[in-house]
């Protein structure tokens, strides 16, 4: 238990004791000034005001506390996924600075420093995605986008970004005479799915099996939805895992992250007029994760690339 979690608790049971406190009060007023009906009204509103403060306060206070234990966790994962690389980076140029490699140890050390500088690019985009996430409540760029067709962008790329087979991540086949068409900003669109992917294989606690599926349960809705065989989620946590900051630990799984991708993807969910979901059987058990958008009323040129 953390020094912020034992705060908690003692202002909770605080504010009990202060509760009943007044509570015993108020009910002593009462008997004692029964008979008299002005002093009775105004000891009851009194109390009752107290009371109210008291419970306001605490939850408050407590709600205040778990942001900044939030935002706390939030400053060390960053910290550590921008320092990683960065030291990565180093070592491996001053070691071609000081001594000679051969071409194949030059190349693979280039390599990974260049993967290290993508890690470091993927982190700062998402902190500023989150800030930008923020901010925008509406769209400004505004254009048809063909949904079946930016998934499998999605697919491909998390593929690749992650080096994977191809089986490893898998997109279920869509009817080609239903098109799958929504109005929105393809950008925001190809963050929200790459960032459903991303946490699959990042919460598959083993070799990952995705699969990801465009559909139209409804004609006026579309549907991306990612299914991983991972870890899982517990259903008290099915709402709080889209929130800034918030990363899921299950039992001995560990994960690094920011705890910004599932905030970033309800805030554009939000944006285009539609939601995100999660379905999970509990840990160990794998999470869906649906993305639902509205249609766009005029199915014609959808857009193909951005």
């Amino acid at each position: 238990m953390t020094r912020r979690q034992t705060a908690s608790i003692v202002f909770v049971v605080l504010c009990v004791v202060l509760v009943a406190t007044a509570v015993t009060l108020n009910i002593g007023w009462i008997l004692a000034n029964g008979r008299s009906v002005a002093p009775l009204v105004f000891g009851i509103i009194s109390f009752s005001l107290i009371i109210a403060g008291i419970i306001i306060y605490t939850v408050f206070l407590v709600r205040e506390m778990g942001i900044t234990e939030q935002q706390d966790s939030f400053l060390n994962s960053v910290t550590h996924e921008l320092k990683t690389p960065i030291a990565s980076i180093r070592l491996y140029l001053e070691t071609l600075q000081s001594r000679d490699v051969g071409d194949a140890q030059r190349k693979e050390f280039y390599r990974i420093m260049l993967e290290d500088a993508a890690r470091l690019q993927s982190t700062v985009e998402q902190v500023l995605r989150a800030g930008a996430a923020r901010q925008k409540s509406k769209l400004h760029h505004i254009a048809p986008v063909d949904l079946a067709w930016l998934v499998a962008e999605c697919v491909d790329t998390a593929r690749l970004r992650h080096n994977l087979p191809p089986d490893a991540v898998s997109m279920v086949d869509v009817d080609p005479n239903t098109p799958l068409v929504v109005d929105g900003d393809v950008d925001d669109l190809r963050t929200a799915i790459a960032n459903l992917l991303d946490n699959a294989v990042k919460y598959s606690a083993g070799p990952p099996r995705v699969s990801v599926q465009a559909a139209g349960p409804t004609p006026d809705t579309a549907w991306v939805r990612v299914k991983d065989a991972g870890v899982g989620i517990p259903r008290a946590q099915l709402n709080r895992i889209f929130n800034r900051f918030y990363r899921f630990q299950g039992g001995s799984f560990k994960t690094k992250g920011t705890g910004l991708g599932l905030y970033i993807v309800r805030a554009i969910a939000k944006r285009h007029g539609g939601r995100v979901f999660a379905e999970s059987a509990g840990e160990g058990k794998g999470a869906t994760f649906t993305l639902e958008l509205p249609r766009a009323k005029n199915s014609a040129g959808a857009r193909q690339a951005s």
